[in-house]
């Protein structure tokens, strides 16, 4: 009898390991932020049920953005010494438990509390997926340029934003349960995400001796200056008009415009986030420059349009406006992370994207909530003029930094 040398299976080379953590990361990151602008056309629901006012939705979403900033302040940089994976899980659960606010506590308190977890998940989730995205890429494919990096963590960040919207409207239009299905769909992805991070491997070494813990603090690594401040600022004034739609923009549709469709509320932010998430993937080929300068006339020429929409109460004027500016917002934002994640350290890359992703969700929760209390005593319209004037100005302000940079 002779004996058999049974060799037990290989592992699958780390190349391939990371080529499939790539995916599966960037799907979590799309599922997580999906989860995250979920409500937002369901807010006029939200109204009708418990009567509150344009302002109270101001407040609810401010709350979210608060929940991020809170989360990036305190977590968003711990992932670079306790590794990517125990971040990641953390986030979701956070967001799992929003979920499931969201089913069991309908009334506005619950709303405010359930949207104040969302954005503590978020903020942890934002800069170390885009961090552990960039380390996969690299691990898969070294030596190669970071397009595909660009180009997926983009479009999972404002496809994932876009896409939620998108899901939300559609089954709250078609169900009978539009305040509790959309959650239902959304919890059973959210665990699907625990168990895809625990399958992807980990790219970050526990150091010797850990840190000392220190709260995050506005720290972005990187030894062009200007171009950090370009950065930021850009991000800032996309994420202005993202806050805008996710916030208001829905309401205004149902309400000024007579639209009532909760599927159409959210294509309302869907084409925005779409939009976006599209000019980003197809700007890779463009010049950095050309790529900055073009971001710039888009978006200030969509905001420009949007409110010759809100002021003719033209729906399709509204919605092209949104769009074109919602591909410049997209591209200057893409801009922004792929400055900050190719300039920083590897050992400060989460630190620096978390400070990035701090100042860009300020760019939501302060003009919006500006909007928000300007709208108690003007016409909506009017402040929708102050909001665009004011981001004319802020974009005129980064073209001027941005070109003397370029041409030094």
């Amino acid at each position: 009898m002779t004996d058999v040398l049974v060799r037990p299976q290989s592992a699958p080379p780390a190349s391939q390991r990371h080529g499939r953590g790539f995916w599966l990361i960037a799907a979590v990151y799309l599922v997580a932020l999906a989860f995250s602008t979920a409500p937002t056309p369901l807010y006029p629901l939200y109204q009708r049920a418990d009567g509150f006012s344009a302002f109270t939705v101001t407040v609810v979403f401010a709350v979210y953005a608060v929940g991020v900033i809170v989360s990036l302040l305190l977590a968003g940089h711990i992932s670079d010494w306790t590794g990517r994976r125990r971040v990641l899980q953390a986030s979701l659960g956070l967001e799992i438990l929003a979920g499931v606010l969201f089913l069991t506590w309908t009334a506005l308190p619950g709303l405010i509390v359930a949207r104040f977890l969302t954005g503590l998940g978020v903020g942890m989730l934002t800069a170390t997926a885009t961090a552990y995205l960039l380390e996969l890429h690299r691990a898969h494919r070294p030596g190669a340029g970071a397009t595909r990096f660009e180009v997926v963590s983009s479009a999972a960040n404002l496809g994932g934003l876009g896409a939620g919207t998108l899901v939300a409207g559609a089954l709250a239009q078609f169900v009978t349960t539009p305040l509790r299905t959309p959650y239902v769909v959304f919890l059973v992805l959210l665990a699907l995400s625990v168990v895809a991070v625990a399958a992807a491997p980990e790219t970050v070494d526990a150091p010797a001796v850990r840190p000392r813990y220190r709260p995050q603090g506005v720290r972005i690594a990187g030894p062009d200056r200007t171009a950090v401040v370009v950065a930021v600022v850009s991000s800032f004034a996309a994420f202005a008009v993202f806050g805008l739609f996710t916030s208001l923009a829905p309401s205004f549709v149902a309400g000024a415009l007579h639209h009532p469709s909760r599927l159409l509320a959210g294509v309302t932010v869907f084409v925005v986030f779409g939009a976006g998430a599209a000019a980003q993937a197809v700007s890779g080929r463009l010049t950095p420059a050309t790529r900055f300068r073009g971001g710039l006339i888009a978006q200030a020429a969509g905001l420009v349009v949007l409110t010759t929409g809100m002021e003719t109460a033209s729906l399709a004027t509204f919605l092209i406006g949104g769009a074109i500016a919602g591909v410049g917002a997209g591209i200057l934002f893409k801009s922004a992370v792929g400055t900050i994640a190719a300039n920083a350290p590897t050992a400060k890359r989460g630190e620096s994207l978390a400070g990035l992703f701090l100042i860009a969700y300020s760019g939501l929760v302060v003009p919006v909530l500006g909007l928000g209390i300007a709208s108690r005593y003007v016409p909506s319209t009017t402040s929708i003029l102050w909001f665009t004037g004011i981001l004319l100005t802020l974009l005129a302000g980064v073209a001027s930094l941005g070109l003397r940079r370029g041409g030094r």
